[in-house]
Order: structure tokens, then sequence, then C-alpha cells
């Protein structure tokens, strides 16, 4: 029987990835959608099995997951995680999986003050008392989030990052990165069973570093400016963000502040053989992004 891999969040930034990267190293790939659109044709272009479903529909998980032999699970930040882990772990154990791979966060734990962040560790303990062969990931930032508008806007309008961490540090992680850790993960899961990896870029960096960093490919001077979270939770505000997301976004904001999210990598290059990048070489990659909102991040 040839292997097949199960990829949840298949249009999300880490899924889309991972799926290409199976796919390049000549796997066969079910992608779980969310829906029918150019970003599904994509993948099926490249050669993946689109399958439209809903975490939320157990039918629905329990058809993405027969037949495969191990699965990526992915949950974006908001109310639900609980439920859907419940539902995946069933459907997992019915499939046989030999390993699912989950997406955590590196905040996760019993006492957050973050309800998604204490929701993920919850959602780790649901896999572990399935008894389904399981490994967590819990990444620091990604260094996708200096894409997103409420960060980009300020590089690229002020040449500044204006955020509420203080003299926190992390090692921002790429989405690519972290892809070819999960794909290796998939193909060969047995060493890491029962593991739980906090995922990290190469360098340690506190935000002015992070701004020295992204200012040496731009060619500009990118300054930190450290913002209230008071302020910080209007301007998410004024974005639109769903008040979940506002409250975990400002309570991680501490956490930051507290060390939590630091660390530098551990497990990428060991496993996949190959360093994650610095920022440099991410903001290198995604440069017209920086350069105006206009280009597509």
């Amino acid at each position: 029987m040839t292997d097949m891999f199960l990829v949840t969040g298949a249009t999300g930034e880490t899924g889309r990835y991972t799926v290409q990267r199976l796919l390049k190293k000549g796997y066969a790939v079910r992608a779980m959608v969310h829906r029918q659109d150019q970003r599904a044709d994509a993948l099926r272009g490249e050669g993946a099995e689109v399958l439209v479903g809903d975490l939320f529909e157990h039918d629905d998980v329990i058809r993405a997951t027969a037949g495969t032999t191990a699965a990526y699970f992915c949950y974006p930040v908001r109310p639900g995680i609980i439920q859907t882990t419940a539902y995946f772990a069933d459907a997992a154990k019915r499939a046989g999986l030999k390993a699912v791979i989950n997406m955590s966060q590196i905040s996760a734990r019993e006492d957050s003050k973050s309800h998604a962040a204490r929701d993920h560790w919850i959602a780790e303990r649901i896999f572990d008392w399935s008894g389904v062969p399981t490994i967590h990931l819990r990444p620091t930032f990604f260094s996708q989030w200096l894409l997103y508008p409420f960060a980009r806007k300020t590089i690229v309008e002020q040449s500044i990052i204006d955020l509420p961490y203080g003299a926190g540090r992390h090692a921002p992680i790429a989405a690519e990165d972290q892809a070819r850790l999960i794909a290796a993960l998939l193909a060969e899961p047995t060493p890491h069973i029962g593991k739980t990896y906090t995922l990290h870029g190469p360098t340690e960096l506190d935000q002015p570093g992070i701004a020295a960093a992204i200012g040496e490919v731009l060619g500009r001077k990118i300054g930190y400016q450290p913002l209230t979270i008071p302020a910080y939770r209007e301007r998410l505000e004024k974005f639109g963000l769903p008040e979940f997301l506002i409250q975990h976004f400002c309570a991680i904001a501490l956490d930051y502040q507290n060390g939590i999210f630091s660390g530098a990598d551990k497990i990428i290059g060991e496993v996949t053989g190959v360093p994650p990048m610095t920022v440099q070489d991410f903001v290198t990659s995604h440069r017209a992004a920086f350069n105006t909102l206009d280009a597509a991040a």
C-alpha cells in the first residue's frame, strides 16, 4: 500500500507548503480544504487529491482520514478547537493512523490567560488521552506575522515596528521551514511519537534586532517603538479582528514580554538537514511585500 498523507488547513501558509513539500518528495497527498476555490484548484493542479470538508462535521473528518497513513492537524485561532480535535482524534483512531502531527502553539499551557492558548493545551491532552500516536508542535511567532496588515503597515509606511512586546525575544519561524519539518515527521514519525517540540528560527532576537534585520535587507533604517497593550487592542479592533483573536493577541503579548516565546531552533535543522531561514532570508524572499502595501503578502 502506498502511503497517503492527509493535510488539513491545506490552503493556509504552512498547510500549502506542506502539501507542496510532500508532493515534491513523491508522496500521495490528500488536501482537506474548507471550500472549493482558486487555492484548492492550485493544490489539485500540483497533484494533490483535494477533499472539501468541515472539521466540525464528524463524517467529513472520518471520510478525510480513511485510507491515509498519517495526518497533519491544524486548526486556526478561533473557537472550536476542542470539538474538532475530539472529532479528529476519533477519526484518526478509526483509520489506524500511524501518526498525527498536531499544530499547537508555544503559549499553550494550563494556566494561560489566552482562551485560545488554553484551548490548544486541552486539545493536546485530547490527542494524548485518545491513544493516537501524536507529535505536538509548538511554534513561536511565525515570520509571516511580519506580513500581517497590523504589523506590515507601519513597517511600510513609517519604517517602524510598533508592537507591545517590550524587551522580549524570539526567533521568528517561517511557514516554509515548519512545513519542511512536518513533511519529514509525516514520512518518518516513529522516533518522535509522544514528543512536543517548540519551533523557532535559527537566531533569537529582540524587536530592535528584528527591525535591524529587516532594515538590512530593505536598505533603510527600521526602528522599534514599543506599544502599550491597550493601544494594541485598539488597533486590532480598528482592523476588525474578532474578539476571540484580539483577547488571544493581547494575552500572548504579555507572555512575550515574560519570555514565553524565546528560544532558537533545536529540531528543524537536525531532522531535515537544513537550518530554518533567518529574518533576513525571509524578508528577502518576500521583499515586495515590504516595499508597498499594494504588493501581495
